[in-house]
């Protein structure tokens, strides 16, 4: 069985989650020292790696734009795991957390993934193309999730302060789920054909690379992806004082956090989907860059808001007035990006600069 495994499954993505899973077990609970926080960390960091690939086996079993959903699914779960592990031990400072994250994942996917692959497909082929519907679709539905659970909190009045009413927070949870879903049956199902790769013709590109992977092979990355979740998720329990005691030493805004937490997660997705722009497949580059932060949001606030009920302390999810700006700036950027179904280097660089500034206001608020 292994035999037939070896040209998808490599060897590392195959011991680091179980390793993940052998270190939690004698790490569990315990108070580590710093030479044991840098080997769990390290271990952290090639579980994640190892997800995301057994999860892009996965995908390519499925096919796109399946594919692209399996994986944009899994980087969530663990984003939304670190969320609530960092949450449940961090009390009132860790307030913002579930907020700052989800806003990190928006302003990484929007501005810094999606400039970063029409940046590097438009200098490799003159231009990048892609499916307006389709890319539209999901921007304007990232756009209304993001004003629904970050924005309008900030202007609510039935709590005081940034905060959502329990009848509220309900409400915002269950419109992100009915949303994310609906987008989900129009992307696999019904317009499928609007989330494909195109030529420059306008017509869809049929997928002739690699041969999918066997069922037995997919089965096995599935297991192993399982694996690897379990890992990252009690792994960063076990790192999470660490990463919040290493930031207030540094003097830096609780914010950090956040913004750590989602580039680690989202590393992976990016270098997929920069693979994908190289090969002039931009559409599927903006599936993963728009399909991650329409999940980062659909699936992060309602399993928060779940969380709150047992988690002490407030949940601020309003973004302040600096932040709303971006996110307002992002939509406008994306929008007029989106319009023409291709881009040049001017664009992508557009959106870096916007990830640029985004950065320096969470260093230097």
């Amino acid at each position: 069985m292994i035999t037939g495994l070896r040209p998808l499954i490599r060897p590392w993505t195959t011991l680091v989650p179980v390793l993940a899973v052998v270190l939690l077990v004698f790490t569990w609970g315990r108070d580590l020292p710093g030479v044991v926080v840098g080997l769990v960390t390290v271990v952290l960091a090639g579980s994640v790696l190892a997800a995301v690939h057994h999860a892009e086996v996965v995908a390519h079993r499925v096919g796109e734009p399946f594919g692209s959903l399996v994986l944009a699914i899994a980087v969530t779960v663990i984003e939304v795991a670190l969320i609530v592990t960092l949450m449940a031990d961090g009390g009132d400072k860790s307030s913002t957390l579930a907020r700052d994250t989800v806003f990190a994942a928006v302003m990484i996917t929007c501005n810094g993934i999606v400039g970063l692959c029409l940046l590097v497909a438009s200098l490799r082929h003159g231009t990048a193309v892609f499916n307006p519907e389709g890319t539209g679709a999901a921007l304007a539905t990232v756009a209304t999730l993001a004003t629904l659970s970050l924005v309008l909190p900030t202007f609510t009045t039935s709590k005081p302060g940034p905060e959502f009413s329990p009848v509220q927070l309900t409400f915002a949870a269950l419109s992100s789920l009915i949303l994310y879903g609906l987008f989900v049956a129009t992307q696999t199902v019904r317009h499928r054909d609007y989330f494909l790769p195109i030529t420059r013709q306008g017509e869809v590109i049929a997928d002739t690379h690699a041969q999918p992977p066997s069922a037995r092979t997919a089965r096995f990355s599935l297991g192993l992806l399982g694996l690897a979740l379990i890992g990252v998720v009690g792994l960063a329990k076990g790192v999470s004082p660490t990463i919040e005691s290493g930031v207030e030493a540094a003097g830096l805004p609780q914010a950090v956090v956040g913004v750590i937490i989602a580039l680690l997660v989202l590393l992976p997705e990016t270098i997929a989907a920069l693979r994908s722009a190289r090969r002039d497949r931009v559409q599927t580059s903006l599936n993963l860059a728009l399909g991650s932060a329409m999940a980062s949001i659909g699936l992060t606030i309602p399993a928060v808001a779940l969380a709150s009920v047992w988690l002490s302390g407030p949940l601020v999810l309003g973004l302040g007035s600096t932040h709303m700006l971006l996110l307002a700036l992002t939509v406008v950027v994306s929008s007029l990006t989106v319009v023409p179904g291709r881009a040049t280097p001017l664009q992508g660089g557009v959106h870096l600069v916007v990830f640029a500034a985004y950065l320096e206001l969470a260093i230097n608020p």
